[in-house]
């Protein structure tokens, strides 16, 4: 039997690696002569770094940027095989972890150190990048990232503005001649599973802005500076209506800065599964499985577990899905998975099932295994 195991994350529980490893270990609990190719799979958000530097090889890259605040922090990329592309998180930079919860103001938040982490790479070889939209803490429309990255953003005395959420309002002119010359040579994929534009009800400051700690009059606010700031990068580069492209709003609007600079959009778990070759393993297997957290209908939107069965399917390869808790809407989701299991197996809360997640998806997956044997 030929196994490809490629979980997502179980998030606050285990890492898709360390979840592709316990189902690895419950296989060959019950079939030891099984081929079993674990392939760590994410979205773009966190695990994208080490789902694709263990799909790869390459090198993990460590450094001190500036944080979600501006403040010093400890952060890094991924240089996979090839030696020429970069993996960032953005969440890994200016990530909702670095900001505890009583300090959240996105109105002072600034995504320079993502430009910083750009700059970087660059400047040691690489010209392809995969950026990970998501977790980020930041909403400041990539305002911080461009100006790392040598854009100008002035006021209407064209006076240089400080690259922060606040002062998006302020933007009468965008300036692109200093953009680091580089760039010129760059190729930016953008790892995204949500299609929010970048402003209005549906846009990056309503929709993802309270999570970051904006009250209601915030996200008014940051909306209403991200017009400004979006109508001037748009006259600047000569391209209307950028701003409500699908998945302008990721990331604290970071998807439309990304875009502005000739960046392609792409679904997450198609990008990350494409750089990691999975159809070609795909084409020589017997089972899949999947794994999340969370199964619902969102599950049904491109998420990963649904994207690499649909692609399963291509090949005749039957898909189990392995998830903390299985929600409605079961009849939908049968029509991409071949079986889906809920891995808790007793009545116990969220934080028991999620302190004891490695040990519960060990016995799901072993169970499934004995069934077949």
């Amino acid at each position: 039997m030929r196994f490809i195991v490629a979980p997502d994350s179980f998030k606050g529980s285990m890492s898709s690696l360390e979840a592709g490893d316990t189902i690895r270990r419950a296989i060959l609990r019950e079939m030891p002569d099984a081929a079993v190719h674990v392939i760590p799979i994410a979205d773009g958000g966190e695990g994208t770094v080490e789902a694709l530097l263990h799909s790869t090889g390459g090198e993990r890259i460590e450094l001190q940027l500036r944080g979600p605040y501006g403040e010093p922090v400890s952060a890094f990329y991924g240089r996979i095989g090839d030696g020429q592309t970069a993996v960032i998180e953005v969440a890994a930079v200016v990530g909702l972890p670095f900001v505890p919860a009583d300090r959240r103001n996105p109105l002072q938040s600034t995504s320079y150190g993502v430009g910083e982490c750009i700059l970087h790479a660059l400047e040691g070889g690489v010209r392809r990048f995969i950026i990970g939209l998501g977790g980020s803490a930041t909403n400041d429309g990539g305002i911080g990232m461009l100006r790392a990255l040598g854009v100008k953003c002035l006021d209407a005395a064209d006076q240089p503005i400080p690259p922060i959420a606040a002062n998006l309002n302020q933007v009468s002119t965008v300036d692109f001649s200093g953009l680091h010359p580089l760039l010129a040579e760059a190729e930016f994929r953008i790892a995204c599973d949500v299609d929010n534009p970048l402003c209005g009800p549906d846009g990056a400051s309503a929709v993802f802005g309270p999570q970051k700690g904006a009250a209601p009059a915030q996200v008014e606010e940051l909306d209403r500076g991200m017009r400004v700031y979006a109508q001037a990068v748009e006259e600047s580069l000569g391209r209307p209506g950028l701003q409500n492209a699908a998945g302008a709003g990721a990331a604290g609007g970071l998807g439309f800065a990304l875009l502005a600079l000739g960046g392609k959009m792409q679904s997450g778990a198609q990008l990350i599964a494409e750089t990691a070759q999975i159809e070609a393993l795909l084409a020589d297997a017997d089972w899949l499985f999947v794994g999340e957290g969370r199964t619902d209908e969102q599950t049904l939107h491109g998420k990963a577990p649904f994207y690499l069965a649909s692609l399963a399917k291509r090949y005749g390869v039957k898909t189990v899905l392995l998830s903390g808790s299985l929600g409605d809407h079961l009849d939908e989701l049968y029509s991409a998975f071949d079986s889906m299991h809920s891995i808790v197996n007793r009545p116990m809360t969220l934080e028991q099932a999620m302190t004891h997640a490695e040990e519960l998806l060990f016995n799901a997956a072993r169970n499934i295994v004995r069934l077949w044997k």
